[in-house]
């Protein structure tokens, strides 16, 4: 980081694409239901990983999922799903891979249900994003009460990898919450773009 480069949450700064993941996607306010599913699929396929594993793997990811489009996930011959098993683009994790079937399946499900994805999700914050005004990376925590009820919904609707932590780190990236530290050149602009948020 040079002297006269913004100044940003400390995670992001160990390469280019990690700054600007950070400055131009994290915190900011997802409304989009197929968006909010890709994020929470990708989100639970850190586990056990850094984020910037996946973040490089991301384009495979759209790319073997067909944009995480939940219809067309489950309509996946068995053939190409297989193949998935030995895709270099993504996580080789049967585990994993088999885990976003069954999360397309819990989506549909929740539709059929007459529930609104983007809606559901964002009632856990009660509709609105959560602005916190943390000084440093410490006081940040990995998971919440809404988090922790996030979760235990998550999983009673049959989805799949999506514990209270990974649930947090959602809630940050698809900015319903604000976890930019208050001294990141992101943060007023993302609070501004909170305050502005409708679903």
């Amino acid at each position: 980081m040079t002297n006269n480069a913004p100044e940003r949450c400390s995670w992001c700064e160990s390469a280019d694409d990690y700054r600007a993941y950070h400055d131009n996607v994290w915190g900011r306010p997802v409304s989009d239901p197929q968006e909010l599913f890709a994020k929470l699929c990708l989100d639970g396929q850190q586990a056990g990983l850094s984020w910037i594993t996946i973040l490089r793997k991301q384009a495979g990811y759209e790319n073997a999922f067909l944009n995480f489009n939940p219809q067309a996930i489950v309509a996946m011959s068995d053939e190409d799903k297989e193949a998935l098993y030995t895709n270099s683009d993504i996580i080789r994790s049967k585990k994993k891979i088999d885990a976003i079937f069954t999360n397309a399946e819990a989506y549909l499900k929740l539709e059929e249900q007459g529930i609104k994805f983007e809606q559901w999700l964002w009632s856990f914050v009660g509709g609105k994003p959560v602005i916190n005004k943390y000084k440093t990376q410490a006081e940040i925590p990995t998971e919440t009460e809404a988090s922790r009820t996030m979760a235990k919904a998550l999983k009673k609707a049959g989805f799949k990898f999506v514990g209270p932590t990974i649930c947090y780190a959602f809630m940050q990236a698809v900015g319903m919450v604000n976890d930019h530290v208050i001294s990141c050149h992101c943060y007023e602009p993302v609070v501004k773009q909170m305050k502005q948020f409708t679903l």
